[in-house]
C-alpha cells in the first residue's frame, strides 16, 4: 500500500512542480564617497530590498530605493527574468512584504 501511494505522489510532481517568484526593479546608488560618478542605475533582481542591500554591502555602502516589483507565475525553470509586461505587477503592500 504505501508503495503505491509513493507512487502516486512520484507521478504528480512533473505536473505540480510549477514555481512562481518575485522581481523586484530599483534605483540603486552607490553611497561610497570616492567612487566617481554617483550616478543611480535602475536594477532589476529577484533580491528582496534587505537581501539586496546585504549583499551589496550594507546600508552604508548602497542606498535602495524600490520602484516596483512584480511576479512570474508558472514555470519558470531556466528561463530569464519575465519582463512586467509578462508577470503579474504587485501593489505597495505586496511589494514589501507587508499584509494589509
Amino acid at each position: 500500500m504505501s508503495k503505491l501511494i509513493l507512487i502516486f505522489t512520484l507521478s504528480l510532481g512533473p505536473s505540480l512542480g510549477y514555481g512562481e517568484y518575485r522581481v523586484f526593479q530599483y534605483y540603486v546608488r552607490s553611497k561610497i564617497q570616492n567612487i566617481t560618478p554617483q550616478t543611480t542605475e535602475l536594477v532589476t533582481s529577484t533580491l528582496n530590498p534587505t537581501t539586496y542591500i546585504a549583499y551589496h554591502g550594507g546600508d552604508e555602502s548602497v542606498e535602495v530605493n524600490l520602484l516596483r516589483s512584480w511576479q512570474c507565475m508558472g514555470n519558470t525553470s531556466k528561463l530569464p527574468v519575465c519582463t512586467i509586461s509578462e508577470g503579474k505587477e504587485l501593489s505597495a503592500p505586496a511589494r514589501l512584504g507587508v499584509t494589509p
